[in-house]
């Protein structure tokens, strides 16, 4: 049976080609798009509320980004949810994230980014900023009463 077997011509018998999978969890894109965010200024995630950790929903510890693999196009569609602070211009900070989350996944996993939706979800006021916008309102109440009086 062995002598058969070398007879036969090695060039007849077809290997399959050979197929490299890759694949890369969605906490892998999360934590990438995190530090990304993490060297921008003026802006935060948004955090879980607290009946989200009382029930255990602490599986995605990365609240407020999210990504959608593409298997057939290889690409990353992501979409992130942040808070920015009060004086910055809306804008120029959403190219700013879009543009670096877009340049470190392409560079890191090098799929392509379909896209990057940025969504607002709050406005906040830095502690100093408040305070004073806290005296200009009670200037403006104390103005408010002496301009009644008279």
């Amino acid at each position: 049976m062995y002598e058969k077997l070398n007879q036969i011509d090695k060039k007849e018998l077809e290997l399959p080609d050979t197929t490299y999978i890759r694949d890369i969890e969605s906490r892998v894109f999360q934590a990438i798009a995190l530090q990304c965010l993490s060297k921008i200024e003026g802006i935060c995630l948004i955090e879980g509320s607290f009946f989200d950790s009382l029930l255990g929903r602490e599986v995605e510890k990365i609240k407020g980004i999210y990504v959608e693999q593409d298997q057939k196009k290889h690409s990353v569609n992501v979409r992130v949810e942040l808070n920015i602070f009060y004086g910055l211009c809306i804008p120029e900070k959403a190219e700013e994230i879009q543009t670096k989350i877009v340049e470190d996944i392409s560079k890191l996993t090098g799929l392509h980014v379909a896209s990057v939706h940025v969504i607002f979800k709050a406005l906040l006021v830095k502690a100093d900023d408040a305070k004073s916008l806290a005296n200009e309102e009670e200037t403006r109440l104390i103005d408010d009463e002496y301009t009644e009086e008279f």
